[in-house]
């Protein structure tokens, strides 16, 4: 499991908003740096999970095609694709709602890999 951006900036820390929002939740994000998603990065993963459509087209486009799938999407097997916004420059609200739409999302998406992983599903 990782985390890299397609247009991340190598080594850089977390946003202020991040790391406040985070340590509200116990989760301390002061050792983190951003990673730029390479093809090199992506070929050690099989699954690939995406905040937005731009993000998904150019993770497709580094070689991510048919393992890549939007967040949202893949947690509700498909029955939405709606976007999760970046918070980046905005507020401690919008950090905070997008905070609690990556939990609600990325708890989902790991519902869906436990099913599908657990003996006798296909």
């Amino acid at each position: 499991m990782g985390s890299a951006g397609t247009a991340a900036w190598d080594g850089a820390p977390a946003s202020d908003g991040a790391l406040l929002v985070c340590l509200e939740h116990d989760v301390d994000l002061s050792p983190h740096r951003a990673r730029l998603l390479t093809r090199e990065l992506l070929e050690s993963y099989e699954l690939v999970l995406a905040m937005g459509p731009h993000h998904l087209e150019r993770i497709e486009a580094i070689g991510g095609k048919g393992r890549t799938h939007l967040l949202t999407s893949y947690g509700s097997r498909g029955s939405t694709d709606r976007p999760i916004g970046d918070p980046f420059g905005g507020d401690l609200g919008l950090y905070r709602e997008t905070f609690d739409e990556l939990d609600r999302e990325i708890r989902r998406a790991f519902d869906r890999l436990a099913a599908e992983r657990a003996p006798g599903v296909s």
